[in-house]
C-alpha cells in the first residue's frame, strides 16, 4: 500500500512521463507505459515486493529507450535518476529503479545476469506482456514501419542465434521478430500471474501467424 506521499510522487512521475513521451513512436508511447504500469500493479498483488519501486520503474522503464537514442543504454537510467532526484525520492530507491531499467530488457538477457530483484521481475513480466498478444502484434508492426522495415520476406530467415549486437542492429522483416523474440517470451515469464496471462496472448500470436502465412499462400 502506498503512502500519501508516495502516491503523490507516482502522480508527478506519471505526468512527467506522459509529457516526455507525447511524440514517441506508437509502440513506445505513453499508452505503452500506461499498459505496463497497469500490468505491473496487477502482477504485484500476488508477489512480495515494494509497490512504490514497482510503480516508479514501470512508469520510467522506457523514458529514454536506447533504440531511440543511438543505442545509448545509459541514457534511460540517467534520465530516470535525474527525474527521481528532482522530486526528492530517496537515493536507495533511485538506484534500485535505475538498476531495473538497465537490466530488465530482452537485450540485457544476452549477457550475464548481474542484477535481479522481485520488483524487476514484476516490471519485466509487465513489459513482456505488452510485447505479445494483439497489442504485441500491433507494436511490432508499428515499430517496423517506423524503421522502414519490410513486413515479410521469405528469403530472409529468422536468426535464432543472434548476439546482443546483432539483435540491437537487425534490419530484418518484422515477421522475423516474432521468432527471434516475441514467441520466446511466454517461457521467460517470472511470476505466476505473468505466466498465466502470457498463455492466451501467446496462443493468439500463433493463430495470427498461421493466418498470416495462409494469406501469403504458405502453410
Amino acid at each position: 500500500m502506498l503512502t500519501q506521499e508516495q502516491a503523490s510522487l507516482i502522480e508527478k512521475t506519471k505526468a512527467f512521463v506522459r509529457d516526455t513521451l507525447q511524440n514517441a513512436e506508437g509502440g513506445h508511447d505513453w499508452w505503452h507505459i500506461n499498459r505496463v504500469w497497469n500490468n505491473a500493479k496487477l502482477i504485484a498483488r500476488g508477489e512480495q515486493a515494494n509497490q512504490f519501486i514497482v510503480e516508479l520503474a514501470a512508469l520510467l522503464h522506457d523514458i529514454a529507450d536506447a533504440k531511440f537514442h543511438g543505442g545509448n543504454e545509459d541514457i534511460g537510467p540517467q534520465v530516470a535518476g535525474d527525474w527521481l532526484s528532482s522530486i526528492h525520492v530517496d537515493e536507495e530507491t533511485v538506484r534500485h529503479v535505475q538498476q531495473i531499467i538497465r537490466y530488465m530488457s530482452f537485450k540485457a538477457s544476452f549477457g550475464e545476469q548481474v542484477f535481479s530483484s522481485p520488483e524487476m521481475l514484476i516490471v519485466q513480466d509487465a513489459d513482456r506482456l505488452d510485447a505479445i498478444g494483439a497489442i504485441g502484434i500491433a507494436r511490432a508492426f508499428s515499430y517496423g514501419g517506423f524503421k522502414g522495415r519490410a513486413m515479410y520476406d521469405p528469403e530472409i530467415k529468422p536468426n535464432l542465434n543472434m548476439s546482443k549486437e546483432e539483435y540491437k542492429n537487425t534490419t530484418a522483416p518484422t515477421i522475423n521478430h516474432f521468432y527471434e523474440k516475441l514467441l520466446l517470451l511466454k517461457d521467460k515469464m517470472n511470476t505466476n500471474t505473468g505466466k498465466e496471462l502470457a498463455q492466451e496472448r501467446h496462443a493468439f500470436m500463433e493463430s495470427y501467424l498461421q493466418q498470416f502465412f495462409l494469406e501469403c499462400g504458405e502453410e
